[in-house]
Order: structure tokens, then sequence, then C-alpha cells
């Protein structure tokens, strides 16, 4: 799956606005950056979990377990840590060149944090409570084919059967999804890197590293004893407007001086308030809430007066109690060379251009 050979990571890309140094870790997050005593005393539940991954790994390396595939080169963007490594931005960055290259994409996801269980596809209309926050921005974002269920497999075949004219299926998230069978992998690591490179609970790692992928794209330094294929950097900034529910666009300069109350339901809610005080931003209230929350009773705080300002993903549901939100997008700097690496390898697969 993975091509041999190690090549280095690209140069970095320049500084870019809004890109600030995440703060300090907090909380579980800061016991898995460091080999401290309490990460020593998780340490044993640590391997019976390395355990039960590469047991669950084997049966499907012997055939004891299937994995399927739908009969259109798959791309599988992941991550190998737990607590968000912004793969979304870059599914939505992968369609969009693909898009740009004339071919047509699909996108599939289990729709975590949705509250359906059955296989149905995603419009830009769905309710992000239907079908989970990230395949609504995403289809809202790039106008593809998405379609989600709790089997990969089930939302791939689904999304064929409806355009069968579909040239490459993107799965968002699913590295360790192994049922369903991928051509290629992307794993992506924030800043964070690997952490202190235990396993979950001791650490962030969900599987052991290093393992064979085909793409590692990473925000910070490239984590240690990594032989990837492939190796870039990416760079994350923020959008210098935000955008209202209208689609009405307000610059971030617009609204310096003035307090602000910002809110996040994400993976790392710390890190997008360091970079909207990056952009000289006055944050009189901030508040973290856990990763997908649905903002059905959540209540606003009560000065009005302060301009509310989140996340592009928790827009799609905040709006639909607060349509003046301000959602700021998050922008990703990609090295180039990782997109031309990315279509040598699906013109492999027999991706052609139209």
């Amino acid at each position: 799956m993975a091509a041999p050979g190690l090549q280095p990571p690209s140069p970095s890309a320049p500084a870019l606005r809004g890109a600030a140094l995440p703060p300090p870790a907090s909380g579980l997050q800061k016991i898995w950056q460091t080999r401290g005593p309490l990460a020593w005393v998780l340490w044993p539940v640590s391997q019976v979990y390395r355990t039960l991954v590469g047991m669950r790994r084997g049966l499907y390396r012997i055939g004891l377990l299937k994995a399927e595939h739908p009969g259109r080169p798959i791309i599988v963007v992941g991550n190998v840590i737990a607590g968000g490594a912004g793969k979304t931005p870059v599914v939505i960055a992968v369609v969009q060149h693909l898009q740009g290259l004339g071919l047509r994409p699909g996108v599939v996801s289990r729709g975590y944090g949705r509250s359906t269980t059955d296989c149905r596809e995603v419009t830009p209309d769905s309710p992000a409570h239907e079908v989970g926050d990230e395949p609504a921005l995403i289809a809202r974002n790039c106008r593809v084919p998405v379609f989600v269920a709790p089997r990969r497999i089930t939302a791939a075949r689904a999304l064929r059967a409806a355009y069968p004219d579909t040239d490459v299926i993107i799965c968002d998230d699913g590295l360790q999804h192994l049922a369903l069978a991928r051509d290629l992998e992307v794993c992506i690591f924030n800043e964070q890197g690997v952490g202190n490179g235990f396993l979950l609970p001791a650490g962030p790692l969900r599987e052991p590293w290093p393992r064979a992928v085909d793409f590692v794209l990473h925000a910070g330094t490239l984590p240690p004893e990594s032989e990837p294929a492939h190796a870039y950097g990416l760079q994350r900034r923020l959008a210098p407007y935000g955008l209202r529910a209208d689609g009405t666009r307000v610059p971030l300069s617009d609204l310096q001086g003035q307090p602000l109350h910002a809110v996040a339901a994400v993976a790392r809610p710390e890190v997008f308030f360091a970079m909207l005080q990056a952009e000289a931003l006055q944050l009189a209230h901030t508040e973290a809430l856990p990763d997908h929350y649905n903002f059905d009773s959540w209540n606003r705080s009560p000065d009005k007066r302060q301009p509310l300002i989140c996340t592009e993903k928790d827009a799609v549901k905040l709006w639909q109690h607060h349509p003046d939100a301000l959602a700021v997008p998050l922008q990703l700097h990609i090295d180039p060379a990782f997109f031309a690496a990315l279509d040598v390898r699906l013109l492999a697969l027999g991706v052609h251009r139209h």
C-alpha cells in the first residue's frame, strides 16, 4: 500500500498570518505530551490496548476478517492520534484539488455525533445533527456527493449506486477502520506530533507509530522515527473574515477593539482561541464545549452586545439558533508537492483527468 523508500519532508512554507503557536496543553493532553508518572502508571494498560490492536490487524491480514472495496479508488484521510489533527480541512482541500483537475470525487464518513444511525446522503442543506457536523461542512463547501453510514463500505456503495460516474472516493477519518479496503492513506499530525509516543490511555496514539502510510502531512516537525513514503508540511491559518449564515463576510479587522464571545466545540478549542488572539481580537469570553456539541441546549452569554464568533464546523449547527454568529474558516497551506505526488499515485490507479 505505501510506496517504498524514505523521502525527506519538504521545506516549510512561510509563516502565515493567524497561524499562532498553540498554547500549552492542559488536562489529558498535557499528560500525553510527556512520559511523566501518570503516563507510566497507565502504560501497562496501553500494552493491553497495543495487543488488541495488533490482534485485530492480524485477523485482517490473515483473512479471518475481510476488508471490502467499493470498486473505485479509495483515499483514506485520517490520523493515528486521539483528539483531532485537522482531518476534515484536509479532506476539503483534497476534494477541491480533484475538482480542479476536472475529476468527480465523492466523500464518505461515519458521521460522528449525528442523531441518526442509517446510511444517508448529505446535502448542503442537511441538518448537521442528522448527518454529523463534519460531513455537513464538506457538503456545503465542496458540493460533491457525501454519504454517511456506520460502516464506510455501506456509504461508499450507496454513493456509487447514486453517482456511478464518481472517479475517486475520499474517506473522512477511518485510518483504523480496516473493514474498508483502501488504495491510498494520508496520515495527519498536528503540532503535538505523537506526544509521548505511548498508546491510549497512557498517550495519544490509537495505534503504534511508525507504520506504513502513503503520505504524511504534519503541522509541526515530522514525528521522530517516522519513515513515511512521502512527508509534507502543512500550515493552518484563519481566513481574514468571518461568515454569517447568509454568506455575509465581516473582515476580522473590523472586529478589533470589540469584546467578543468566542465559542468552540472542537477537539482543541484553545488553539482556535489562540489563533483569534493572534489576529489582535479581544476575547471577553471564551467557551470551550465538547467536540461535536449539538448546541440545541446552549445558551448564549447574556451580553448580546458581544459579537459571537465560532469555528466553521460549529457554525453548521450554531447558525440554526444564532444566524448572526460569525464563523471564521480555517485555511490550509499544504506543500504543493503533496498534490503533485497524489496526482502521480492516482494516475497509477487509473484515475485520469477529464
